[in-house]
């Protein structure tokens, strides 16, 4: 078992022997609320979930990288909603252990772009999001919220400020090909991406996602050969059932001391 499967199936175990923390984890750890951003110009609601932590704290991106636990979300309950998109922000890369994990401190803000099903009709979000928390020691958390979107709110900064830190998109980060080979391993699939594009900036952390549920991803390394960023990593299968890696689906981001960039698929090579 690689490290990384290892200390996430502790984390699991962790999570699975902890009673699930409601509303503000012990000892208001975190606490979670809905902003409102308005209505857009296309028509939709846009809000957000504000996630804070104590001083301290860290909660993981959607790619936690060699351990944590990945947030995850229900929508139970929401109403007049027809699609839901959620911006992630650039994350951090933390150490801890010796493990490198990526994520937030203190706060994470979440854009969520609603298109209601009955335009002109309320829109209420409504859920519940389970997440990891981290300092000295690690524990699940479940916080729930619910609120009626305010079609009257005007601009808010915080969500304004999340929006402009997402990550670059391959055009703007001026990504000129993304090629990903593929040939199998032990235990699952070997990728290797090879990213012809500028320095994003300092120690260049690359992260492949699978972009299919029963996979997940080991440890991603990453090099650079001159103009070519280079990262690998090993898709493993969740369960025995056999699986298909679909290159246009394979999602890398790359984390940079200036910018982070977002490449939606990759070509054969």
């Amino acid at each position: 078992m690689t490290k990384a499967a290892a200390c996430a199936a502790s984390l699991l175990s962790l999570a699975a022997g902890t009673p699930a923390l409601s509303g503000a984890a012990e000892g208001d750890i975190v606490e979670i609320e809905v902003l409102d951003g308005g209505l857009t110009p296309r028509g939709t609601y846009m809000g957000a979930l504000r996630v804070k932590l104590q001083p301290g704290w860290k909660t993981y991106w959607r790619a936690p990288g060699d351990a944590g636990i990945p947030p995850s979300f229900s929508w139970r309950g929401a109403r007049n909603v027809g699609a839901l998109s959620i911006t992630w922000p650039a994350p951090e890369v933390f150490l801890t252990s010796g493990y490198r994990t990526i994520g937030y401190h203190e706060q994470l803000v979440l854009p969520v772009e609603i298109t209601p099903r009955t335009a002109g009709k309320p829109v209420r979000l409504k859920g519940r999001m389970q997440l990891g928390v981290c300092k000295d020691v690690c524990v699940p958390a479940e916080l729930s919220f619910d609120h009626q979107l305010d079609s009257d709110a005007g601009g808010n900064p915080a969500i304004a400020a999340a929006l402009a830190s997402r990550p670059w998109s391959a055009k703007e980060a001026g990504v000129r090909h993304a090629a990903c080979s593929l040939r199998p391993s032990e235990y699952g699939m070997k990728v290797t991406a090879r990213i012809s594009m500028p320095p994003a900036g300092g120690e260049e952390v690359a992260v492949i996602e699978p972009g299919a549920p029963n996979l997940y991803a080991g440890e991603t390394t990453t090099r650079r050969e001159g103009g070519l960023l280079v990262a690998e990593t090993e898709f493993l299968p969740a369960d025995g059932n056999a699986y298909a890696i679909d290159r246009s689906q394979l999602r890398i981001t790359v984390l940079g001391q200036n910018h982070s960039v977002d490449i939606q698929g990759c070509s054969a090579g």
